[in-house]
């Protein structure tokens, strides 16, 4: 029963490896944008294209939603083609434009929820929070572009920090 609780367990190493590629990746978001964000959006798109062909081969293997299976399949595969032959600044551009896009949209909505939250009766913490989310919401909603040149940074941040805290929680187990 040790060994089996023992494998369950993370590992030390695992956040302590998460954390440094964290913060490196992080560090060129800052200090290259452009080009890291191309090379991020390259992977994005073999990602794509890689699941949009296992996609449709699961479609032939198991025929359940067959519909959706060639939606998305064919779908994964043109939006991966799209973004690898495509210029590279350009693809970033689009796919961190899309991704604003539809993050603004969604927050709208998340806010809007969070307000109703609050007139049930769930308190002043989801109003505020909902009308947080709904201003944050129109913004990236309505200037999807500015955003999308903003993701970089934004992008670089969050590594960083969220890669200092792995750090901190590796060697806390350690």
């Amino acid at each position: 029963m040790a060994t089996l609780q023992s494998e369950r367990q993370v590992q030390w190493w695992v956040p302590l490896v998460f954390g440094i590629l964290s913060v490196l990746l992080g560090a060129f978001f800052l200090m290259r944008p452009a080009l890291t964000s191309a090379v991020v959006v390259k992977f994005i798109g073999f990602y794509w294209l890689i699941t949009g062909i296992i996609t449709l081969i699961h479609m032939f293997q198991d025929r359940t939603a067959w519909g959706w299976k060639l939606f998305s399949g064919v779908l994964g595969i043109i939006a991966g083609l799209l973004v690898i032959f495509s210029n590279p600044l350009m693809a970033a551009l689009g796919v961190g434009w899309a991704f604003t896009l539809v993050l603004g949209i969604w927050g709208i909505f998340m806010g809007i929820i969070m307000l109703i939250s609050a007139f049930q009766g769930g308190g002043w913490g989801p109003g505020i929070m909902g009308v947080l989310a709904i201003i944050l919401g129109i913004f990236l909603a309505w200037n999807p572009l500015a955003a999308a040149l903003a993701l970089p940074l934004v992008l670089g941040i969050w590594l960083i920090v969220g890669g200092i805290f792995n750090l901190v929680i590796a060697f806390k187990m350690r």
